[in-house]
């Protein structure tokens, strides 16, 4: 089965006034979409950003440098530090 695929342009105010007027649970959905949406946005820009590639290649290498700290042992540190 063949599924097609519609654009349509609508308005910014007319999609503000479709929103006022939905019950609370489909804004619940629409918020949980919107949130999905903007996530994945957001992480393909940092994977464009040139700074936020270099500091992911660099925190690659540090960890298979072995230069890192276990979140436990983060923990330990920390502790060690307040007392």
């Amino acid at each position: 089965m063949l599924q097609a695929a519609v654009k349509l342009l609508i308005p910014f105010d007319a999609l503000v006034q479709s929103i006022t007027e939905l019950d609370i649970d489909k804004k619940r959905r629409l918020w949980e979409l919107l949130e999905e949406e903007l996530a994945q946005a957001e992480e393909e820009h940092w994977e464009q950003d040139p700074v936020v590639r270099a500091e992911i290649r660099e925190a690659r290498a540090a960890y298979e440098a072995g230069d890192y700290v276990t979140l436990e042992e983060y923990i330990a540190q920390s502790e060690g530090l307040s007392s």
